[in-house]
């Protein structure tokens, strides 16, 4: 019985030298590099937002309905070790408590708002680029060969009458 490709040691070593040059031809791309600069300020960004909206955005929501620190807000449903009530979500936490923590839900919720308006706003200018591109107009046509030799021709006439 001949051992099938599968068994054959050569053919796994074959295998992976063709998948590490068809990875080298994909990472060498440049859409991939473009790719992995936009995921890492995607996330500088992130930071950038989660900060906007927690230490800029939520407090002076937070003064105007009272003092009101939304990372703070959340309902103990179990109490941990140490018996609640908790003033603030850490010390619950470090008790072992567990809580829905609808506050930091509520600032997430700015934060998605905030970077799906920025993604909007980047897909609309974007979509509004190309479509100026579409609405540009065609360069005329070249002439046809008919009408370079008829303008060969002109030009011909017009050197014999000077």
């Amino acid at each position: 019985m001949n051992p099938s490709p599968v068994e054959r040691p050569e053919a796994h070593h074959h295998r992976g030298k063709e998948m590490l040059k068809e990875f080298k031809e994909f990472a060498l791309k440049g859409n991939v590099l473009d790719m992995a600069v936009g995921i890492i300020i995607g996330a500088a960004f992130g930071t950038v937002v989660k900060s906007l909206v927690a230490d800029v955005i939520m407090p002076p929501i937070g003064l105007l309905l009272g003092g009101v620190d939304f990372s703070n807000l959340f309902v103990t449903v179990r109490e941990g070790a140490e018996a609640g009530p908790y003033e603030t979500l850490a010390a619950a936490q470090e008790a072992g408590a567990v809580t829905i923590n609808y506050g930091v839900f509520a600032n997430e919720i700015v934060s998605f708002l905030i970077v799906a308006f920025a993604v909007f706003m980047l897909v609309r200018s974007f979509n509004r680029l190309k479509k100026q591109e579409a609405e540009a107009p065609a360069p005329p046509p070249a002439p046809s060969a008919e009408e370079q030799i008829l303008a060969e021709i002109r030009d011909l006439l017009r050197g014999q009458e000077a």
